[in-house]
């Protein structure tokens, strides 16, 4: 189900045995746009460092009583891999986490979780990576600080990042939502990942590959609007494959 990364913050983190907190941010990388990390607020029980979790140990996220269900006992995030609360994701500490937790690493080969286009929490179906594919190397990035950054077309700013939706079963980021109200007062539009040309952290911005002319005739985004018809719509508009055609794909056997 897509849902607002801002929906998500605060929701209560379940562990096996009892609360660790609550969402307080998410950590995504820059060449696939998925969730890699959630970061909860573990109001004061483990002070002084980040407790991370990876999509590959939630069990359920439940909307109507805003929680998120864990596979974790709070024991075994005690005895996780520690992250200083100030210190940035390294290679080494994602090595150690999904070491000490016995997932197989999403950075190990081709597709969005490694091996496979989508997560998988059956250790039946995890594979080796393949040593053809070489490992790749993550940048990870804050939800909480890329909102704010304006977003450039070829030809002129068209507004700035306010939120981002992201796909609660694969935890992909499927779209930026983009505020136009220093240019189209009122108007939200949604920008996909495999728009964007790159991404500059030294100025602030999202340069995408759309003209304001092609994104100021997007149909309009609101959050009543977001069902797959107006995903269609959407796509059909900026004459792109919907991400949902491309996975499928990915996933037939060759």
């Amino acid at each position: 189900m897509l849902k607002l990364a801002k929906s998500m913050e605060g929701y209560s983190l379940k562990a096996r045995d009892g609360s660790i907190g609550s969402v307080k941010d998410f950590y995504f990388d820059d060449q696939f746009w998925t969730i890699r990390y959630l970061v909860a607020d573990t109001a004061g029980w483990m002070t002084g460092r980040s407790v991370l979790l990876s999509p590959y140990a939630l069990e359920a996220v439940h909307g109507d009583t805003k929680e998120i269900v864990t596979t974790l006992t709070r024991q075994q995030i005690e005895e996780s891999p520690a992250l200083e609360s100030d210190k940035p994701v390294s290679r080494q500490f994602e090595e150690n986490y999904y070491g000490y937790y016995g997932w197989p690493s999403y950075w190990g080969g081709p597709y969005m979780w490694g091996t496979y286009p989508s997560i998988s929490r059956n250790p039946e179906y995890w594979t080796a990576a393949s040593p053809e594919h070489k490992p790749w190397d993550p940048h990870l990035r804050s939800i909480e600080a890329l909102k704010g950054y304006h977003i450039q077309a070829p030809d002129g700013e068209i507004g700035h990042v306010e939120d981002f939706i992201v796909d609660d079963e694969t935890w992909s980021i499927r779209y930026l939502v983009v505020n136009t109200r220093n240019w189209l007062p009122g108007k939200h539009v949604l920008i996909s990942p495999h728009w964007i040309d790159k991404m500059s952290w030294e100025e602030s911005k999202v340069f995408v590959n759309q003209t304001r002319e092609v994104i100021k005739q997007a149909p309009e985004y609101s959050e009543e609007s977001l069902t797959r018809e107006y995903e269609s719509e959407l796509h059909s508009h900026y004459d792109k494959p919907g991400y949902w055609v491309d996975e499928l794909a990915a996933t037939k056997p060759e």
